[in-house]
């Protein structure tokens, strides 16, 4: 059959796995065949550039934008991507999508069993300063080494002793299928926003798509991510600064936590609610006040505060 609809990712091996998640759900829910969902790569700038931090070349957008004009210029009818690689502030005529079930939140130690168990003065391969600032506020002794790259690129960087350990999602790598790593539990390592999460965009305009989509759409998962979302627009945060965030739904409860840090670790900033659904919207607010309160000055300029 003549495809449906035209799904764009980036081509990163975890980006196709995800987008044919994406596909076959779409695909299951409407009862199409195989081909009815066309699958489009588009080569983004955080895809090129691969020897800098994010932070330093333009932030998340750079794994969005190029996707972002796809959509505009009607060449995919809407975007997968990992949640927390979206942009707290879309772009004009850019809307969010459905959502999938969301997958483990936690990060996975890569080369140690444990924190405690890395060496004095580990040097540590990572380019997130959320992971960076917990690392340190945890063990100020490592030595954190910038590192990006796929998955695949960041365990061989661990395998051949160019670091002594990395960070990497949990989700994304039983995505690929690879049973590696120790799980490092939430309360000592809170998530980043919407991390675990694959979600979707399109033209805000695009009712025909967006009806597809809700078919495949998660509420639970989508509810957490907008609330995460959501604070990390409260607070003013970008790329640049150590955030984290964790809000998980219940049976008509919403307990949500976050925490603001200091780059170098020195300074952890922890707060959280729970409270029944419809109160979240405004707790959240809330609750970004009262990180942003609680915080040095240096801190909150972190965070346009």
């Amino acid at each position: 059959m003549t495809a449906m609809l035209k799904l764009g990712t980036r081509g990163s091996p975890l980006a196709l796995v995800q987008a044919r998640l994406v596909a076959d759900a779409l695909i299951e829910a409407h009862g199409w065949t195989a081909d009815a969902v066309e699958i489009v790569t588009v080569v983004t700038t955080g895809d090129r550039i691969q020897d800098r931090p994010l932070a330093e070349i333009g932030g998340k957008a750079l794994w969005t934008k190029e996707l972002d004009v796809a959509l505009l210029d009607r060449r995919i009818d809407f975007g997968v991507h990992s949640m927390k690689d979206v942009e707290t502030s879309l772009g004009d005529g850019i809307a969010l999508g459905a959502m999938l079930p969301r997958a483990d939140v936690r990060d996975r130690l890569i080369g140690a069993d444990s924190l405690d168990a890395l060496p004095n003065s580990g040097r540590i391969g990572t380019s997130s300063p959320r992971r960076a600032a917990q690392l340190l506020a945890l063990r100020p002794d490592l030595q954190i080494s910038m590192l990006r790259g796929n998955v695949a690129t960041r365990l061989a960087k661990v395998s051949s002793g160019a670091i002594d350990a990395t960070l990497l999602a949990a989700a994304g790598l039983e995505r690929l299928g690879h049973a590696l790593g120790t799980p490092v539990p939430t309360g000592i390592m809170l998530p980043a926003a919407a991390q675990g999460a694959v979600g979707t965009t399109l033209r805000a305009d695009d009712s025909r798509t967006a009806g597809y989509l809700a078919a495949i759409n998660d509420p639970l998962t989508a509810r957490a991510v907008r609330l995460e979302r959501a604070l990390l627009s409260a607070l003013g945060a970008d790329c640049h600064s150590p955030v984290a965030a964790l809000a998980e739904p219940g049976a008509g409860n919403i307990r949500m936590r976050a925490e603001l840090l200091a780059p170098d670790g020195g300074e952890r900033v922890s707060d959280g609610f729970e409270v029944v659904g419809p109160e979240a919207d405004a707790a959240v607010e809330t609750l970004a006040e009262r990180l942003l309160a609680a915080a040095s000055p240096g801190l909150r300029a972190l965070f346009g505060g």
